[in-house]
């Protein structure tokens, strides 16, 4: 995997998105969507409103914020949000140190971003609970894990739920919660507002949160995560319901961290980027796991300064992988329940983009075009106009990453 370039960052817009990490990143088009999440105010780290979210064009490099209304959500961070067909659900998550199972979700296409909130279902959605993960198969959602409580009921004969504290209730032993890390699979159909839960095969992961996911074909994986030692891989074949745990063939094999990603970039390989180690080591390197050979190959590239936690990664054109925002500073420590993070953390608010495959030739000449485009307006100017847009657009990209480049000379 080759390491191209990194597109311009807040100081390179007149209007960019704010530094921000715990966030949901999504790419519709060649559009990626930001939303939510925590950022630096003082010694603190407040929760970024959810009135609003940014739109970054991966052509132009370009920023633009959109308010959003109707039933907004709350002020929601360790939240899991997913995208599919066109509308962005969000389920689950805190607000301040409130847990929640409630689902919004809103179109991102009709061009007015009116938050709607599920409140009609079949079934019985998961519990409260935040640092889960979400699957997109079928026209379904399919979410995994979590940290959050259960009632003393739930919790009987439930070998889902590893319980790690208590905590009574106001009334009687009747409402004490219990709280802990889960390992259940639930699935919402958005089509029916229903929720049901598959009943798997195979021997399921240890319970675990904070960890990474993707999906490929059938599909879906999962790596690393807090309550392990080792960076496991497991799958979970969507179609038969059966957990597989892949053991890498021959080292090197990456080390064990938390708050990571893990990107497609073909429909065989995996890009896994930066993450926590157990140690509390922020980590800034790169691995391409092949699910076919069941290899790790370790990728070099020119980030190794910029560690990441927390950040967020969508596949972009032409399986590029595109990092966007995350925190950079270590962490006092790190525990099963959860981070406990230096006062003085900062907020990332660049992108970064990783090349995983050869270009395209129409992709080659753009971006020859966009870079001298100087020499070449002129000569633009006669191209069709749908070609006209997308080569104005990559100009714009590389005028604004060779000012930022001389700015920083």
């Amino acid at each position: 995997m080759d390491i191209v370039t990194e597109l311009p960052d807040s100081e390179s817009h007149l209007m960019a998105a704010p530094g921000r990490s715990d966030h949901v990143a999504l790419l519709l088009g060649n559009v990626m969507y930001v939303w939510g999440g925590l950022k630096c105010e003082g010694m603190d780290e407040i929760a970024l409103p959810t009135n609003e979210i940014w739109l970054y064009d991966l052509e132009s490099g370009v920023w633009s914020c959109k308010e959003m209304g109707g039933e907004l959500p709350p002020q929601l961070f360790q939240t899991c949000g997913s995208l599919l067909n066109g509308i962005f659900y969000v389920f689950g998550g805190r607000d301040d140190d409130v847990y929640l199972n409630q689902m919004y979700y809103v179109d991102l296409q009709d061009g007015n971003y009116t938050w709607k909130k599920l409140n009609a279902w079949v079934g019985t959605p998961p519990s409260p609970r935040d640092r889960h993960s979400c699957w997109i198969y079928m026209n379904r959602l399919i979410y995994f894990g979590g940290y959050g409580y259960k009632t003393i009921q739930e919790t009987i004969n439930n070998e889902r739920f590893a319980i790690e504290v208590t905590t009574m209730g106001p009334n009687d032993v009747l409402s004490r919660h219990l709280w802990g890390w889960n390992n259940e699979v639930h699935i919402f159909e958005p089509n029916t507002a229903t929720w049901t839960v598959p009943e798997t095969q195979g021997e399921p992961p240890k319970l675990k949160a904070s960890l990474s996911n993707a999906i490929l074909g059938s599909r879906g994986y999962i790596c690393g995560g807090l309550e392990t030692q080792t960076l496991e891989i497991h799958c979970l074949d969507l179609d038969t319901w059966t957990w597989i745990q892949i053991e890498p063939l021959a080292p090197p094999h990456p080390i064990q961290r938390s708050l990571h990603t893990l990107t497609p970039t073909s429909d065989h390989t995996l890009f896994l980027f930066g993450g926590l180690s157990m140690s509390g080591q922020v980590l800034s390197d790169g691995w391409e796991f092949d699910t076919v050979k069941k290899e790790w190959i370790e990728k070099p590239h020119p980030y190794k300064n910029k560690p990441r936690f927390w950040h967020s990664a969508v596949q972009g054109m032409d399986y590029d992988v595109l990092v966007y925002g995350g925190s950079q500073e270590n962490v006092y420590t790190i525990d099963t329940i959860t981070v406990l993070r230096s006062r003085s953390v900062t907020h990332s608010g660049n992108v970064l983009v990783f090349q995983s495959q050869p270009y395209s030739l129409t992709r080659l000449c753009e971006d020859c075009i966009g870079k001298h485009g100087s020499v070449l307006q002129e000569k633009v100017s006669s191209l069709p106009p749908k070609i006209q847009e997308t080569v104005n657009k990559r100009m714009h990209y590389f005028k604004t990453k060779m000012q930022k480049k001389n700015r920083s000379a």
